[in-house]
């Protein structure tokens, strides 16, 4: 079983609510993936998103140039939810969120990977390893990079959380 890094867009009212109500908070985030299977919207439209396996990779990445938001694990804790996978989901607020994008917008790809080739990844024990220690390319992890620019800056754009968790 793979380790996929997910995202979902709620709104402050739906975030207050997912804090009191975890369980519900599963069950429509359950929801809105499904209604998204189909239709695949662009990220920048997305309510869900997902960085694949490339999530430990972008930690790793992002914790190197010191990024101020933790975008791969969340900042805060859902109290009392239940594991969703490979534990419970976190989330950051509305105002992390726009610190994220801001931040997002002004971090080029470039610099996540510039001087960081895949036998370092692989030394790092980063997940999954097999990969880096074949030499694949880290366009992979550039590539979900990119894509959750815009599915950040569209949550900024209209004052959502974003509920993150490994699945």
């Amino acid at each position: 079983m793979s380790m996929i890094g997910e995202y979902a867009r709620l709104t402050p009212a739906e975030l207050d609510r997912a804090i009191h109500d975890p369980d519900w908070a599963q069950e429509f985030v359950d929801e809105l993936i499904e209604a998204e299977l189909d239709a695949t919207p662009k990220a920048s439209e997305a309510r869900c998103h997902d960085v694949d396996k490339a999530w430990h990779a972008l930690d790793f990445l992002l914790r190197r140039i010191d990024f101020p938001v933790d975008i791969v694990h969340g900042e805060e804790e859902i109290p009392e939810a239940e594991d969703w996978g490979y534990g419970p989901p976190q989330f950051l607020s509305p105002e992390r969120v726009r610190t994220a994008a801001e931040a997002l917008a002004t971090t080029p790809y470039e610099a996540l990977v510039e001087g960081v080739h895949p036998i370092d990844l692989a030394k790092a024990e980063i997940y999954p390893t097999i990969v880096w220690e074949r030499g694949e390319s880290l366009d992979y992890v550039t590539t979900h990079y990119q894509a959750l620019v815009p599915f950040f800056q569209a949550a900024a754009d209209a004052g959502d959380a974003i509920l993150i968790w490994l699945n």
